[in-house]
């Protein structure tokens, strides 16, 4: 069933009414009729299974089916901190981070990152990036569209990072799984999980031991050296199956 997000606003008691252009997506491009349904969220964890009643070239509406439907969120908050990749790698991180459950992305300029972006490119990244995410939300049926925050220093996002309750740092010189398993171990409902990857030529040692001394948790993802954007859904992965695993939802 196709997802979409609608604002509160245009969410009342027994009816959904989609405007914009995920109108012109509905008529003409999967070509929806009255009486097909559709997952209507509010992009705040509510969803709603809605049958269309009318179309029109300005708006859909439709009649709520079935109220709220059980989330599908993790019940820990996800953020990825991620080294700001070479070309459009950042752009499949954020469509599988989305699917994969991160409520948030921060993209992290570090010592070996090869990107340099000057103001005027952030902003229209951002943007790119965001609109990336809010696609991979309705695929994979999220609640909510994951934000992608603005670039940030490495030591700031440290320090965004430091009111985390757990805070993973995959570094290829660590030593075996066992510690990322055990701090996946310790995971509760309601806890808020750090995760820093970085870019393609990895950390420099001082990075590392600056994430030590703001307590993140140094782990390994396994033997074998993974690209950035492959450790990414590596651990997002990993912390996806742990949690749900624990049946803590």
């Amino acid at each position: 069933m196709f997802h979409f997000f609608v604002s509160q606003d245009n969410i009342s008691s027994d009816t959904v009414t989609i405007t914009g252009s995920d109108v012109n997506h509905i008529k003409n491009v999967l070509r929806m009729k009255t009486g097909e349904k559709f997952i209507a969220n509010d992009g705040n964890g509510a969803s709603y299974c809605c049958k269309i009643s009318e179309i029109t070239d300005e708006m859909i509406t439709a009649e709520i089916d079935e109220g709220q439907l059980q989330s599908n969120e993790l019940p820990v908050k996800l953020v990825l901190f991620q080294g700001l990749p070479k070309a459009d790698k950042m752009e499949l991180i954020i469509q599988k981070a989305v699917e994969l459950g991160v409520n948030e992305i921060v993209p992290v300029e570090m010592n070996r990152c090869v990107v340099k972006l000057d103001e005027k490119k952030k902003k229209s990244k951002i943007a790119r990036w965001q609109s990336i995410s809010e696609s991979a939300a309705k695929q994979s049926g999220r609640t909510i569209i994951p934000t992608v925050c603005d670039v940030m220093k490495y030591g700031d996002a440290l320090k965004k990072a430091s009111e985390y309750d757990i805070v993973l740092v995959p570094y290829e010189c660590a030593d075996g799984v066992k510690a990322l398993q055990e701090k996946l171990d310790t995971v509760e409902s309601g806890m808020t999980i750090g995760i820093f990857i970085g870019p393609e030529g990895g950390f420099e040692e001082y990075e590392i031991e600056k994430a030590e001394k703001n307590g993140g948790q140094i782990v390994s993802l396994g033997k074998r050296i993974l690209r950035t954007e492959t450790a990414s859904i590596a651990a997002l992965s990993i912390c996806m199956y742990s949690i749900e695993a624990k049946e803590l939802i």
